[in-house]
């Protein structure tokens, strides 16, 4: 499903006449027509950006054309080209086992204009999408977010969590494995390539993880117009004995007055196995007049933290990054493995209905899912919402954790039965921006 044109699918009937109601216009937006720039102009200001240039917008025309692109539009104001609400969406994938995937609507550029306020912009838009993504068959919604306050009302919460690390070098002392291949330099043009090919084979064993596209990438490089740290970029990738390329690293160095104390700042770190991981954060902590190492996105317990001899050289500040929210029980549910037999019959409440209902979830010995409706003689074991189901997912988080907020209630001896089989085979992460 990952493939389906999404630019095919009609806009939302019910968000187009809540907003007409209220005065304002629900428009599909070309990427290569006249209302392009606008759209991009209304976004950088919902994000805080400056006005792109046109080799800017000429870049990111190039990852947008793929996607749906809809804006809220206001005719009675000075700009009357220029939306007041934002959104963009697109079909992808979540990795939500090892080796498995299920079909993503991802969502992004989500603004509403600081006039337009309080008038039903954001619940049209976000309904539009989710409405939307239901009829095409979608089981999970997904986005990042840049306020944690905002898309709970819409049934999203957290499924994964991401830490930015930051590495006093001076106090770090590796004391981790010695990897056996070797490390080599990236010719810049090559980087894009190579980032994705790693980046590809890491992803899809990663619960939580979607694809990268080439947008991302050039970012990443260097490579975006506008990009003032650019032509500071540089990577290395390291290669196993076997000379299979299983990591990659691309980073810049930030000069400071000390000249020993320059600050590497990590752009990705992918790495496929505990091989190259460890090859590429040594060479990060050990790279000549660096003080300071800082990443983003690193997994919620940083494994570098076990390669120094001071594991409080390392600083990881943890944040929610990945939120999904669940559309379909039966094809969420049943799109991951399991860690053991599991039958319980579960309650989601969901104002907004998509996921609402008594379901039965049957895991066999195999880790394999089956989930239907429950009969009505069945009384529910698990009462929860449709948040804390889908934060549940992944298995990032454990019923247990959920139950002392309120959010799940089951007997005790039934919340260690959920948290034992959904215990992830690999903690989830997102490790970029979407």
């Amino acid at each position: 499903m990952a493939s389906l044109d999404t630019l095919t699918l009609p806009l939302d009937p019910t968000s187009a006449a809540d907003l007409a109601a209220s005065g304002l216009e629900y428009e599909r937006v070309d990427a290569d027509g006249e209302g392009f720039r606008p759209f991009q102009r209304a976004v950088a200001r919902g994000f805080l950006g400056g006005e792109s240039t046109d080799d800017e917008a000429e870049n990111a025309r190039k990852t947008l054309r793929t996607r749906r692109l809809t804006a809220v539009y206001d005719r009675r104001g000075v700009e009357p080209a220029v939306p007041v609400g934002t959104i963009d969406s697109w079909a992808s994938e979540l990795t939500t086992s090892p080796g498995r995937v299920a079909p993503l609507w991802s969502i992004s550029a989500v603004t509403v204009a600081a006039t337009h306020r309080r008038r039903g912009i954001a619940r049209a838009m976000i309904g539009g999408e989710l409405r939307t993504a239901a009829a095409a068959g979608f089981a999970i919604a997904g986005l990042t977010v840049t306020e944690a306050t905002i898309y709970g009302r819409w049934g999203f919460s957290p499924a994964a969590w991401a830490s930015d690390v930051q590495i006093d070098t001076g106090r770090a002392r590796w004391t981790g494995p010695t990897a056996p291949g070797r490390l080599d330099f990236v010719p810049r043009e090559a980087v894009v390539e190579r980032v994705a090919a790693v980046h590809e084979r890491v992803r899809i064993q990663r619960p939580g993880s979607v694809p990268g596209w080439d947008g991302r990438w050039r970012g990443i490089a260097g490579l975006a117009p506008g990009d003032k740290s650019g032509e500071k970029v540089r990577a290395v990738a390291y290669r196993g004995a076997d000379g299979d390329e299983t990591g990659i690293l691309v980073y810049t160095i930030d000069e400071r007055d000390d000249f020993s104390a320059h600050e590497l700042e990590v752009r990705a770190l992918f790495a496929v196995d505990a091989e190259a991981s460890a090859a590429l954060w040594r060479f990060a902590i050990e790279h000549d007049l660096v003080g300071r190492v800082k990443a983003w996105l690193q997994p919620a317990v940083p494994p570098v933290q076990w390669m120094v001899a001071d594991r409080r050289a390392v600083t990881a500040t943890l944040t929610d990054h990945h939120w999904l929210r669940i559309l379909d029980v039966p094809g969420a549910l049943g799109s991951r493995r399991y860690a053991g037999a599991l039958d319980v019959v579960l309650r989601v409440a969901d104002p907004l209905g998509f996921a609402e209902g008594t379901w039965r979830l049957r895991v066999g010995a195999d880790g394999e899912a089956v989930v239907t409706r429950a009969d009505e003689s069945e009384a529910s074991e698990v009462e929860l919402t449709v948040g804390a189901l889908s934060s549940l997912l992944l298995g990032g988080v454990r019923s247990t954790e959920l139950a002392h907020a309120g959010l799940v209630r089951a007997g005790a001896d039934v919340l260690v039965s959920v948290d034992r089989a959904f215990t992830p085979e690999a903690t989830p992460l997102l490790d970029i921006w979407y």
